[in-house]
């Protein structure tokens, strides 16, 4: 026992004297391209080890390693040649200057155009930005108002929402970096428009693809808008609003590797209403207070943590003009949403990168029309992870990913104040995964190949998606690209709270083909897009008072399609000073989907919908002007008192706003004062009617118009940023 116990302790003896004379080599170095430029994000590591790195924003990278020998040193970037070198590990530190080549076959020469608007300074293809967004005219700073003056939608004034290629609002979805939005609108009801519940200032970049979008996206038939927060809040920084219609305050704190800003608001439109004539009663004036908390921290040299939470709490009551009600309908509605976000994205090793996160809705809301009451609760948490890959080869990425949704949907309606409460709702459990490559074939040519795969717990159904697109490019600023693909979407809740018990119900689906020529030179960008979608299994239902609660009427038997083109032109450069754009867009569609009992078309389409934007900068004055004119041709109604099924015709949509923006200080502090006012002209626009249930003495059924609450809408803004004084460059326009 004595002799093993000591050649135990001889053998630690050596083992220790061994590791102790195990060497260290400290690998370093700095990556350009062949213009001299750092290269960040380069892959860079020991062949057949795990030891390795990624550069940083400045093209450095560090990493040790224990091994010994000669080893290859492997350096990859997409677009760019690898390179091999071999390596003495003889405990000494090795430092490296390295160039690389890009390669015959880079991909990201040639951008996937089909279907999608960049909005965002890092993206080639821009045509939106997000100040943009805030200086369009018209679109009061709203994310969709703004979008709207893109082709592909149609103007719905009184909803305020996007509807893309003959598709509801329900068809476009929201994502919040990376993680779908359940209530991307402030509360409403029909009849009264509603606005985004996020600023544009929390955005760094906006996706707008209406049609054949990327397999990481789902849940949307017809469009998908991705909105990517900053990351550093750029600067210290307290930002006062004096407004029209309300008052924000906001504080943005930054440290060397954090940041933190937290906001609040408070809008009420009494006073406005109290100046502005109002063609509606409103009992009581829109009133809503929020607050947002958003938290950053840098980790590692490129990964960043980002948690965002927001409140808001709303409230009005009005009497909507209605043939059944003198004086009009009163209608009344409460509502209180939260939601948080938190994403995490990171490097991983050997040329793969994580983004993943996790939010949280809880959105509860109560209407009262006339002597109605119904109450509804929404609850969702949803998670992603997305893993991609940059380094398998130059011509060629890979991207991997997954999510989850657990929802809860809780609704309760009486029909008046003595009558049973009815109590419906489901709870939906989705999971879905998703691959997707972009692969470059030659300098000109390029593919993305993907697929997505879905399963619904209330539908007890699966879904495959494949989705392909490609893009060839014709010459330098110029190509055409192509897509096609499945696209899913469960129905909307107020459906799925009856229909869920019906096990023959299916995913709505929409397949989309695209074919889009964009030409981007000089600051000028032209886009053609030409598009078909064929609707299928899209949910109907009998509204007969025995049938509306019975799940056998609800089927997954509606169809129909969209088709038509998109031409936009945007010009930043013929004029010194003067930004503008055109698009226009044309679509017949036809469907058959909830309570139509034909292929008829949709009551929110637009047949020519067309948007003339302009911005001019006065340098000399300090001043931005800003115009847009929108015209939305005669939309379809449903008139009782003729024959056949929507076959009526609203006058059409014509709309000029104007907007003034002046830059100045107050008491050395940056502020701009802002001043806004939609359809100037006055111009009666109609969105439709309203009729009786019941035919009058005369046999008819009695109709009014559905109108906006006044002709115009007249804005201003005083905003100040406290620690942000007036910029040199006076020839920039305001952010």
């Amino acid at each position: 026992m004595k002799r093993l116990l000591l050649a135990l302790l001889l053998l630690l003896i050596a083992t220790c004297h061994l590791a102790a004379q195990t060497s260290t080599t400290t690998l370093s170095g700095t990556i350009r391209d062949a213009a001299g430029q750092p290269l960040p994000g380069v892959n860079v590591f020991l062949k057949t080890t795990f030891d390795g790195a990624s550069t940083d924003t400045l093209g450095h990278f560090r990493f040790t390693t224990t091994q010994t020998g000669t080893l290859p040193l492997f350096v990859s970037l997409l677009g760019y040649e690898p390179q091999e070198q071999p390596v003495a590990l003889d405990g000494t530190s090795k430092s490296f200057a390295l160039l690389l080549k890009p390669v015959r076959n880079q991909l990201g020469s040639v951008v996937i155009t089909a279907g999608a608007f960049e909005a965002s300074d890092e993206k080639r293809s821009t045509v939106l930005t997000t100040r943009d967004v805030q200086t369009t005219a018209g679109a009061l700073a709203d994310i969709s108002g703004a979008l709207n003056t893109l082709p592909g939608t149609s103007r719905v004034g009184e909803e305020g929402k996007l509807f893309v290629r003959g598709g509801a609002a329900g068809e476009t979805k929201q994502y919040l970096d990376g993680l779908p939005l359940q209530t991307p609108y402030n509360a409403s009801v029909s009849g009264v428009p509603s606005r985004g519940r996020f600023s544009p200032n929390l955005f760094k970049g906006t996706v707008f693809s209406t049609g054949g979008y990327s397999a990481e996206y789902g849940q949307a038939l017809s469009a998908v808008v991705g909105l990517n927060s900053y990351d550093l809040a750029p600067e210290t920084q307290t930002g006062l609003s004096l407004l029209s219609v309300g008052l924000s305050v906001s504080h943005q704190q930054r440290f060397e590797r954090s940041s933190v800003a937290v906001t609040g608001d408070y809008t009420n439109l009494q006073p406005y209403y109290g100046l502005v004539p109002q063609r509606w009663g409103w009992m009581k004036a829109p009133q809503s207070m929020g607050g947002s908390l958003a938290l950053r921290q840098r980790t590692g040299e490129a990964g960043m943590v980002k948690v965002y939470g927001t409140f808001t709490q709303s409230q009005f009551a009005l009497r909507q003009p209605d043939p059944m009600f003198e004086g009009g309908r009163p209608i009344a509605l409460q509502n209180s949403n939260q939601y948080v976000n938190a994403t995490f994205r990171s490097p991983l090793t050997r040329g793969w990168s994580v983004q993943t996160g996790v939010a949280g809705t809880r959105d509860e809301q109560t209407v009262r029309p006339d002597v109605q009451y119904l109450h509804e609760l929404e609850q969702s948490v949803v998670g992603r992870v997305v893993l991609t890959n940059d380094s398998a080869s130059a011509a060629f990425n890979l991207k991997l990913g997954a999510e989850g949704l657990a929802q809860r949907y809780q609704q309760q309606y009486r029909k008046y104040s003595d009558a049973n409460t009815i109590h419906l709702g489901f709870e939906e459990q989705r999971v879905t995964t998703f691959a997707e490559s972009d692969v470059a074939f030659t300098n000109q040519l390029v593919a993305r190949v993907g697929g997505r795969a879905e399963y619904s717990r209330v539908l007890g159904r699966w879904n495959a998606a494949p989705r392909v697109a490609l893009a060839y490019q014709l010459k330098e600023g110029s190509q055409l690209s192509a897509a096609y693909g499945y696209f899913y979407q469960t129905p909307a809740n107020d459906l799925l709270r009856i229909g869920q018990y019906n096990s023959t119900l299916r995913f709505e689906r929409a397949t989309h083909y695209l074919l889009t020529y964009q030409r981007t030179q000089n600051s000028r960008t032209l886009r053609l897009e030409a598009y078909y979608k064929d609707y299928a299994h899209l949910l109907r239902y009998d509204s007969t008072a025995a049938h509306l609660y019975n799940p056998a009427f609800y089927q997954s038997t509606g169809h129909g399609y969209a088709r038509g083109l998109d031409i936009f032109w945007r010009d930043q450069k013929t004029v010194k000073n003067l930004d503008y754009w055109v698009s226009y867009g044309l679509v017949d569609t036809r469907r058959q989907q909830r309570l139509d009992p034909v292929l008829a078309v949709p009551t929110f389409a637009s047949r020519h919908n067309l948007s003339v934007v302009g911005k001019y900068w006065i340098q000399k004055l300090h001043t931005q002007l800003g115009a847009t004119y929108s015209y939305g041709s005669p939309r379809a109604y449903y008139n009782p008192n003729e024959a056949g099924y929507n076959q009526g015709r609203t006058p059409s949509f014509q709309d000029l706003s104007l907007n003034l923006s002046y830059v100045t200080t107050i008491w050395k502090n940056f502020t701009v004062v802002h001043v806004s006012c939609s359809n100037v002209l006055g111009r009666n626009n109609i969105y439709g009617y309203r009729y009786a249930n019941t035919p009058n003495a005369n046999g008819l059924y009695d109709g009014v118009a559905v109108t906006p609450a006044a002709p115009r809408m007249i804005f201003a803004g005083l905003l100040i940023s406290i620690n942000k004084k007036r910029p040199a460059d006076t020839e920039t326009a305001p952010e």
